[in-house]
């Protein structure tokens, strides 16, 4: 059926009114041209025609193409390896379809994974990518930001700290941590994360045992304690340890800490037994934060419950996406217990991360790499004309979607060999 008040429609009666039939040809070439250019606020007529990827290191990033000659882009992280067959596949899936349903088209790809591994790791990672394109392609469509089609934004900007990604030096010493967090100040961060387990710390019992002996829980906190002497009190400080230790060691550390007012201790112990974290937290004022490696709201039901964290931290590129990451915020936030994501992505997930942070009232705040100011691949690989990071925080994108273009060029020298690149 013709819809009598589109645009050709419109056209085309003031065309005929203004000039009568001796002129009926007058105009038909601005009709002809507005009835070719693409039809953007014509979602019905918007459609999927195929999803396409790319392999950097540890991300995984997918493209997904349509009808109108506009594309969404997302991008998952760690469990990511090995799964470019099942990115085809479940954009086979999604082809013919519209991308506007984000909710329905997450939900038909996960309830038909049921079976498939659905429930977290692999699967879900892969999602995040594809769930996070697809709201990208439905603001680009609507002329939208992301964070307007998640409700509206309660904040212009989003508050970071920085990973000084200490890991990368060989048994940094307490003097490296104060000038990294001295470094890190001097940047405009007003809030820095270092990483306290160290495979290589000549004081550990053997590299099997999860257990922290005296000399290497001293070791943590000279750490800490010189990076806190170094930028003074008003600077947040949070601490990782990724899950390498065991439950005397958390409750030993955690105590110890409790004179530096840390912002966290990330995951002391693994994620798995949420009951543990609840005697870690119940034991200590200084706050424990968990979430990293858990999939969907499903995996934060429990340890919000039961009170076992204080803050949670879920990685927006593998926990299902940038609705889920929402709907993870928005339960959390009916325990009033802060948002605070990991974020190990590129520029794009930074900023796709941003939008679901502007979006949620109990947002804390945001990972941020240092490695995007050291290391030129992460310019290259994104094409973004704005600022990335103030004074510890990030503008909010107001472009249509998520705001951040990957640069399909600057990408391919990095890609992983073996692997079809965005064909």
């Amino acid at each position: 059926m013709t819809n009598p008040n589109s645009r050709r429609s419109f056209v085309s009666k003031a065309v005929i009114a203004a000039v009568m039939a001796p002129f009926a040809t007058f105009g038909k070439g601005f009709e002809t041209a507005i009835g070719h250019a693409p039809k953007l606020s014509s979602p019905s007529s918007l459609k999927i025609t195929k999803v396409t990827c790319g392999y950097i290191r540890g991300s995984l990033f997918v493209k997904i193409h349509t009808n109108q000659d506009i594309w969404g882009c997302g991008e998952g992280v760690d469990a990511i390896a090995g799964t470019y067959h099942l990115v085809k596949m479940l954009g086979a899936s999604l082809e013919g379809k519209s991308p506007l349903n984000v909710y329905r088209l997450f939900e038909d790809i996960r309830k038909s994974g049921f079976f498939r591994g659905a429930q977290s790791g692999i699967y879900i990672a892969v999602l995040s990518a594809i769930e996070t394109a697809l709201w990208d392609l439905a603001g680009k469509a609507l002329q939208l930001p992301v964070y307007q089609l998640l409700g509206g934004k309660f904040r212009d900007k989003v508050r970071v700290y920085c990973d000084t990604a200490l890991y990368q030096h060989n048994l940094p010493t307490a003097a490296d941590f104060a000038e990294a967090a001295l470094q890190a100040k001097k940047m405009g961060f007003n809030a820095i994360k270092f990483d306290l387990d160290q495979a290589n710390d000549p004081n550990k019992y053997d590299p099997y045992n999860w257990t922290a002996g005296p000399a290497e829980l001293q070791r943590m906190f000279d750490q800490l304690a010189a990076a806190r002497q170094a930028v003074g009190p008003n600077i947040d400080i949070c601490a990782d340890m990724h899950g390498r230790y065991d439950a005397v060691t958390a409750h030993a550390i955690a105590k110890r800490l409790e004179p530096l007012q840390l912002m966290w201790l990330e995951e002391p112990v693994p994620a798995e037994n949420v009951e543990v974290y609840k005697l870690i937290a119940d034991s200590t004022t200084t706050p424990i934060c968990v979430g990293e490696n858990q999939y969907l709201a499903y995996g934060f039901r429990r340890m919000l419950e039961i009170g076992a964290v204080d803050i949670v931290m879920p990685d927006l590129q593998k926990c299902g996406g940038l609705g889920e990451g929402q709907r993870i915020a928005n339960l959390a936030n009916l325990y009033y217990t802060p948002f605070a994501p990991h974020m190990v992505a590129s520029f794009l997930g930074a900023m796709a991360s941003a939008h679901v942070c502007a979006a949620v009232p109990n947002f804390m705040i945001l990972e941020w790499q240092s490695y995007f100011h050291s290391q030129p691949m992460f310019k290259e690989i994104i094409s973004y004309d704005g600022e990335w990071v103030s004074n510890s925080y990030i503008t909010v994108s107001e472009k249509p979607g998520i705001g951040v273009e990957i640069n399909e060029a600057g990408m391919k020298k990095y890609a992983i060999p073996g692997i079809p690149f965005f064909e």
